[in-house]
């Protein structure tokens, strides 16, 4: 692109409309890790595709974008990794203090068979080639340039009614060994989604006791670590 071009591929950047900003606000707040509020209706083909596009429009270092998004309907093979989570969900209980079992046990944390839709997300570190832009010191940016695509499919979801449940107890060799996943290639998340007809008010770890959201002047700091 000639430098005379450049000024072509800007656009105006002004404050969105008041309308505009209550409803990127209310995606944010209202969002929820889904597990059990589920609907079996099949989500339509060109809702899925909305999603996704939201996901591959996420920011990514050196613009490598890192992610694949392997989408899962077969049952079976959401039968599969549904054994595996439970398994691993079986070994986790056992980490958590005895006093605090019971409640784990009561908790639902995956939706894997209930929704209609799996994606597993991955990140290809390859993909930039062995030298990227924005990640010669920090090895992990195409790992979090992927979380931000997921980020952008749950904002996008909430705003189309669609739940999002994000499933993360299992062995990465399970994942990897049912979907074919090659060796070099990171699983980054499990999503659940489908369509949903009631969400919770609040975070339902919070809801049902298991920890309370923190207040946020307790995490800031200014200029210096530790600094209030």
């Amino acid at each position: 692109m000639r430098p005379d071009e450049f000024q072509h591929a800007l656009s105006p950047a002004g404050e969105f409309s008041s309308d505009d900003k209550a409803a990127v606000y209310r995606a944010i707040e209202t969002r929820r890790d889904v597990r059990d509020q589920f609907l079996a209706e099949p989500l339509p083909d060109e809702l899925v595709t909305k999603l996704l596009k939201a996901a591959h429009s996420a920011p990514s270092v050196g613009f490598m974008q890192p992610w694949n998004f392997t989408l899962i309907t077969d049952e079976a093979t959401k039968q599969s990794a549904w054994e595996a989570f439970s398994r691993a969900n079986a070994e986790a209980k056992l980490m958590f203090a005895e006093e605090q079992q019971a409640l784990y046990s009561s908790l639902k944390l995956e939706g894997i068979r209930k929704a209609p839709l799996s994606i597993c997300v991955t990140c290809d570190p390859t993909r930039g080639g062995d030298v990227v832009l924005g990640r010669t010191h920090n090895p992990r940016m195409d790992v979090y340039s992927t979380v931000c695509a997921i980020q952008n499919l749950w904002l996008a979801a909430r705003a189309e009614g669609v739940g999002v449940g994000w499933v993360s107890i299992f062995h990465d060799a399970d994942i990897r060994e049912i979907l074919g996943i090659p060796a070099h290639v990171e699983i980054v998340a499990w999503l659940c989604l489908g369509r949903v007809d009631v969400l919770y008010g609040e975070p339902e770890l919070a809801v049902k006791g298991w920890r309370q959201r923190l207040p946020l002047e307790e995490l800031l700091f200014r200029d210096r670590w530790g600094a209030r």
